[in-house]
């Protein structure tokens, strides 16, 4: 299959979902028959080129496939009739279809984890597996979380009618964009740092989400963070794909015109306060963005607002960035005991392995900094994170910087 037929499937896969969930109110069978339609796209667009309509196509396809499976079980027959009396037509919904089922999927009946979930899974593109690293519980945890999800969103009496758009799923379906850019920027597991299509995608949503709900600053605040972040994309990756830290980038490589937007974004939301989760990392990303030198980087305001994240939001790996912001401030010692103080939830996490390392690295301790970069190469699943801190490694048992 070719790269232009792979990215254009994974484009349409949450737009049919949404149209056929929308049809038969059936999130399982729905998702089954998109797999089946994309597989038969996969083998026949490769053969015989692509349809004048590729979306028609898949609609297609699926409902057909759907609703076999809808005649084949007499006891659904009566909601094969429902179905066709709330039938939408597929030319009605619009080019917003993917931010559509992220709400969807966010129905305020389910727990919000398990919303997030299922929607990261079902349209979010992102395996069980990623999903379980970005909340740092177990992957068959995670599965079962999901599994549990589909089947209380089946008992949902029209979960998916008209009004999907509710101010209670924004915070949700905020959380989602978030969790999908971030493994983006810096993929859990495989041989790429980084998977543009998802960050891109996260971007498009976002600023679509916006769009739709220009006074709410935590849009605009994630908005903001998101393009601050990937402004510095191109200077994140050596020539054969190895990973540079921040503080040893080339800052004239960073997207300058990406930089001020999301500063000119940022800068919009403060009349109402920085009160934000995401306006506050967004702050933080603005710090790092606007420092010409790593000498130059307001470490103090940096870890005053980690302060202020964790009081908000308590999260482990908010704690372990405080550390790194603490030891910057107070020397390596005071953040090596902030990081212990979070060693028992990110046990299985490499990140807290590798902020140890670096902070011995800072005491000079170098038997202990060697041991715990290459306890994190161990744990890392991603290939270009496991070569930089071996690479770590053996530049401080050298005595190299």
């Amino acid at each position: 299959m070719t790269p232009r037929i792979e990215d254009l499937l994974r484009e349409l896969s949450p737009q049919v979902l949404g149209v056929l969930v929308r049809r038969f109110g059936d999130f399982d069978l729905a998702e089954d028959s998109v797999q089946d339609a994309l597989l038969a796209a996969a083998t026949q667009w490769d053969r015989d080129g692509l349809p004048d309509n590729p979306r028609g196509w898949l609609i297609q396809v699926a409902q057909r496939r759907m609703a076999d499976a809808v005649r084949a079980e007499v006891a659904r027959r009566r909601r094969e009739t429902m179905v066709f009396v709330r039938d939408v037509p597929a030319e009605a919904v619009g080019s917003d279809d993917t931010l559509d089922m992220y709400f969807l999927c966010c129905h305020p009946d389910l727990p919000p984890a398990g919303a997030i979930a299922l929607t990261l899974r079902a349209v979010g593109g992102l395996s069980t597996a990623e999903i379980a690293a970005a909340f740092l519980v177990p992957e068959s945890t995670m599965g079962q979380r999901i599994s549990r999800a589909k089947k209380r969103l089946a008992a949902c009496e029209r979960p998916f009618a008209d009004g999907a758009y509710d101010s209670t799923r924004v915070s949700a379906v905020l959380q989602v964009l978030y969790v999908i850019f971030t493994e983006g920027h810096t993929s859990t597991s495989g041989a790429g740092l980084r998977r543009g299509d998802l960050s891109v995608e996260a971007i498009r949503l976002t600023r679509a989400l916006r769009t739709l709900l220009p006074e709410n600053t935590e849009v605009t605040g994630l908005l903001a963070l998101m393009l601050l972040t990937d402004a510095r994309r191109a200077a994140r990756c050596g020539p054969h794909g190895e990973l540079i830290p921040l503080t040893e980038q080339d800052r004239t490589r960073w997207d300058r015109p990406q930089i001020s937007e999301g500063l000119r974004l940022l800068t919009s939301t403060m009349p109402a306060g920085l009160t934000g989760l995401y306006q506050m990392q967004a702050a933080i990303a603005g710090l790092h963005a606007g420092a010409q030198h790593p000498d130059d980087t307001d470490w103090t305001r940096i870890l005053l607002l980690y302060t202020m994240i964790e009081r908000l939001t308590p999260n482990p790996m908010i704690t372990l960035n405080r550390a790194v912001a603490t030891a910057m401030v107070h020397g390596p010692a005071a953040g090596l005991a902030v990081a212990d103080s979070v060693a028992e939830p990110l046990s299985r996490s490499h990140r807290l392995a590798a902020v140890r390392g670096h902070l011995h690295e800072m005491a000079g301790e170098q038997a202990a900094a060697v041991r715990e970069y290459q306890r994190a190469a161990r744990q890392t699943a991603s290939v270009p994170e496991r070569d930089y801190l071996l690479l770590r490694a053996a530049r401080v048992r050298a005595g190299r910087q």
